[in-house]
């Protein structure tokens, strides 16, 4: 199942701490995150955070189901004919069928995906996995469950796609 919805900005319910994730985001467009994970509740809080951060979020159940969405299915490099561009991905580690970290390598493996900032999220702390995951080009790896914080740790990637002269910037966290 994949769903998407937007939120132009931050909901008045919000916490305070719920800033727009992209303060300078050129254009009206808003980032489009792509949150994949086989649990209902944890897409539920991730899409929840985003959205009251100004993000579009599309959401995967699985990892097969994100690169459908992303065109890079069964060997397809079809990215330009499938959900509109994607500038952040999230996506839990441990998923049945395929994991966060295969689906992070089949992404950084596609001449249309590499250069899509991925963040893996787990609710287990493994030094190795970790690691892992930061090697192959995830730029964060977050523990579950996330919080609003969290969300407002992964502006500097999104800030950077949205400022293509911020090339020398570099976000802390990883």
């Amino acid at each position: 199942m994949v769903t998407a919805s937007a939120t132009a900005s931050a909901s008045a319910s919000a916490s305070s701490s719920a800033a727009p994730i992209l303060m300078g985001w050129d254009g009206d467009e808003k980032p489009h995150v792509l949150a994949v994970d086989d649990s209902f509740v944890d897409r539920r809080i991730i899409e929840k955070l985003l959205t009251n951060s100004a993000c579009k979020v599309t959401t995967a159940e699985n990892a097969h189901g994100a690169l459908e969405l992303l065109g890079l299915a069964d060997g397809q490099q079809n990215f330009g004919n499938t959900v509109s561009k994607v500038n952040l991905i999230i996506t839990d580690y441990s998923m049945p069928g395929m994991t966060g970290y295969e689906l992070l390598k089949k992404i950084k493996e596609s001449p249309t995906g590499k250069e899509i900032p991925v963040v893996v999220v787990s609710s287990e702390h493994i030094p190795t996995r970790i690691e892992k995951c930061l090697e192959e080009g995830a730029k964060e790896f977050l523990l579950k469950p996330l919080r609003q914080s969290d969300v407002n740790q992964l502006r500097c990637h999104l800030m950077k796609l949205g400022n293509p002269s911020d090339e020398g910037m570099v976000c802390m966290g990883r």
